[in-house]
């Protein structure tokens, strides 16, 4: 199924008047306050967000896993998905790949589909953290941390491949996450086990071509509840050093301790020059790859805060990769994307209206109060009227989830694929 634009601008029209009213009402408040909302909307226009390929099916739990009807069972199938997710919401203009789930199995009929959504191709994902079909060897104890050179090699082989996919497709970027760890006391060496796996992500990097970019991602628990090899950002941070100017780290939101400060960890990297994506999703107790914004969307805008102020003052950091990482069981897949764009380019553009000069003075003054009443001031901005406007002047859905609806667009997916289709790789 593809969206067209007349469809989306026959559906916009009916909401035009009102848009009009709304933003006319934005922008004249912004303005009142000295803030330019037309450069804020071109900002939420420019921004892309990657789409995990592994996201466009109903996710699961350790219990089990309830399909959703007219999933996408293989690769084109998911970049249709994608695109009507970036005809909807101009948003959505990249699919991160998971290999060997979604193996292009003809590279030429991939690149052409992708082009025609306007999607390009972002990090490649590699996968040691299960076995895979006709392997020679298990990661039942690891992979690239593993105390066997030939089960080391495999892993360090597979992601080296990984990379020579997405560099096919035009990925510029590989990244990597490991489940290596121990549930047991004792059960492995700390140390022999970080250094085996600093060895082995030496070799990757060592392999990948000059122009791309590693990301090493961490996790401090799960599927091993002990220990994992990779356990937080200093670790993360570690091991990039130790691989060379193109290994950065890789921060996700799931992927910490509760009430972890992640904007200060964001910070943290951005100064040293290290952050190299992001990966957004929303969680109450841990992993939990919640829509994004559900649960936690103040400290969801204090991390952009943080991340548009390194933006804007970090030049030794590289441009940021994102992507959604969100995945739930009783949602309908697309649907819960676009809720989580929506909730990311909110939190962006409040972030944008925090006056930085106004906040630093305050912060040098050690006003404590005033620098709460500038944070929250642009959290609690409605900045809808902006992310309607920008979606609009890129003949984008002003109200995505609605058009998707009326579109009855999941029906006529389930009517296509029928009703017990499955994404692949889940």
């Amino acid at each position: 199924m593809k969206i067209e634009k007349q469809q989306i601008a026959s559906l916009n029209k009916s909401k035009k008047a009102e848009h009009t009213v709304q933003l006319d009402f934005a922008l004249n408040q912004l303005n009142s306050k000295g803030i330019d909302g037309h450069a804020i909307i071109q900002k939420i226009k420019d921004f892309q967000v990657a789409i995990p390929s592994w996201a466009l099916g109903a996710g699961g739990t350790r219990f089990g896993r309830f399909s959703y009807g007219g999933e996408p069972s293989n690769l084109h199938e998911k970049l249709d998905d994608i695109g009507i997710l970036h005809a909807l919401t101009n948003t959505a203009g990249s699919v991160s790949l998971h290999i060997p789930w979604d193996t292009p199995e003809d590279y030429d009929a991939t690149k052409q589909i992708a082009a025609s959504h306007n999607i390009t191709f972002d990090a490649v994902n590699s996968n040691t953290f299960q076995d895979q079909k006709d392997a020679k060897l298990s990661y039942k104890f690891g992979s690239l941390s593993n105390s066997e050179d030939a089960i080391r090699n495999q892993a360090i082989q597979h992601n080296i491949e990984v990379a020579k996919i997405g560099e096919k497709l035009g990925s510029k970027s590989l990244t990597v996450w490991l489940a290596d760890g121990a549930t047991f006391p004792g059960q492995s060496n700390f140390q022999k086990a970080l250094q085996n796996t600093e060895n082995s992500l030496k070799e990757i990097y060592k392999e990948l071509p000059l122009d791309w970019r590693m990301f090493i991602e961490y996790k401090p628990y799960e599927p091993n509840f002990y220990s994992t090899v990779i356990q937080d950002w200093g670790t993360s941070l570690m091991l990039a050093n130790s691989c060379g100017d193109r290994a950065f780290c890789l921060v996700d939101l799931g992927h910490h301790l509760p009430n972890t400060n992640i904007e200060q960890i964001v910070a943290t990297l951005m100064l040293k020059g290290k952050l190299g994506g992001f990966h957004f999703n929303d969680s109450k107790y841990g992993d939990d790859d919640l829509t994004v914004g559900a649960i936690k969307p103040y400290a969801l805008f204090l991390i952009f805060n943080e991340l548009v102020y390194g933006m804007a003052n970090n030049a030794n950091n590289p441009d940021l990769a994102w992507m959604i990482d969100a995945s739930h069981n009783i949602k309908d897949p697309l649907e819960d994307l676009i809720q989580s764009l929506e909730a990311i380019l909110i939190a962006y553009a409040q972030a944008l209206l925090v006056d930085q000069d106004t906040l630093r003075a305050a912060q040098q003054d050690h006003d404590v109060v005033k620098c709460q009443e500038i944070l929250q001031d642009a959290y609690r901005t409605d900045v809808r009227p902006l992310l309607k406007e920008s979606r609009l002047q890129a003949d984008a859905a002003i109200d995505p989830l609605a058009v998707y609806r009326d579109l009855n667009v999941r029906e006529n997916l389930i009517n296509k694929r029928g009703n017990d289709s499955i994404a692949s790789g889940l």
